[in-house]
């Protein structure tokens, strides 16, 4: 790993130039971060979950039609994905009152939304990512009125397919963030789905307890965080328990393809 050009470190993900040009590859670290890195961890095995979900559901999406960067799974922490200009704005949709919005409007946490809302936060740690408009984004150039509209129609198509896939497995989609990016291709461009879908990006409640299966089980010092993202893995099949005559504990699915 080592031998290998750095191209960018993130709280929670590294890229590192990839094999042929135009990819680079994606590795899940162990850290757990909130309130922008202010609150930090490593929480052994984490970074394994989130690699093994995201490539799920960037799978399960691309099946749908949604373009995203992702190519395959190289092992239990990378991903080989393409190289897109990442757009700096995070995408985020809400279909129930919790978190920031709920403290903002003074909603009661777990209050279904009218309908489904999506916000714009521009990616800036140093400026705790601030909640923007179209005006801005479109003002200081970050997009195009046609990219906003784009980047809104796939987040709405990620909604509806996560929410019933979550639904299906006992799981209420509260809310996520997404990123995108423009993807060159010979004189094309497109917009693609990017970054990562994981329980540090979702709000993920159970359906019958509202027991909280994501990152603010960190955030809000539940404990727990590892198992929390070992059960939506095993709700979505990718976590699997071994027969009882065995020692081992919980082992990840692999396929014959990666």
């Amino acid at each position: 790993m080592n031998r290998r050009r750095r191209v960018y470190e993130g709280k929670a993900k590294i890229l590192y130039e990839g094999p042929e040009p135009g990819t680079l590859i994606q590795h899940f670290k162990d850290d757990a971060t909130a309130f922008n890195a202010k609150k930090h961890a490593v929480i052994e095995g984490k970074g394994v979950l989130n690699n093994r979900i995201s490539e799920y559901l960037f799978k399960r999406l691309g099946e749908m039609g949604v373009p995203t960067h992702f190519v395959r799974r190289l092992n239990m922490r990378e991903q080989l994905i393409r190289e897109v200009d990442i757009i700096p704005i995070e995408v985020v949709v809400r279909n129930v009152a919790a978190g920031s919005l709920a403290k903002r409007l003074g909603l009661d946490e777990g209050s279904t939304l009218p309908r489904s809302i999506i916000e714009f936060y521009y990616k800036a740690d140093d400026l705790d990512d601030p909640m923007v408009t179209e005006e801005h984004v479109t003002a200081f150039g970050w997009a195009t009125p046609q990219e906003i509209d784009e980047m809104m129609a796939l987040a709405l198509r990620i909604n509806d397919f996560l929410s019933g896939l979550f639904r299906g497995i006992g799981i209420r989609l509260v809310d996520f963030k997404v990123e995108f990016g423009r993807l060159y291709e010979n004189e094309m461009m497109r917009i693609v789905l990017a970054d990562e879908i994981s329980p540090d990006c979702c709000r993920l409640w159970d359906v019958a307890t509202d027991d909280k299966l994501d990152k603010d089980r960190f955030r809000r010092d539940l404990g727990g965080l590892l198992e929390a993202y070992q059960e939506v893995a095993r709700r979505l099949g990718i976590l699997v328990e071994n027969k009882p005559t065995q020692t081992q504990g919980p082992r990840l699915v692999t396929s014959n393809n990666t």
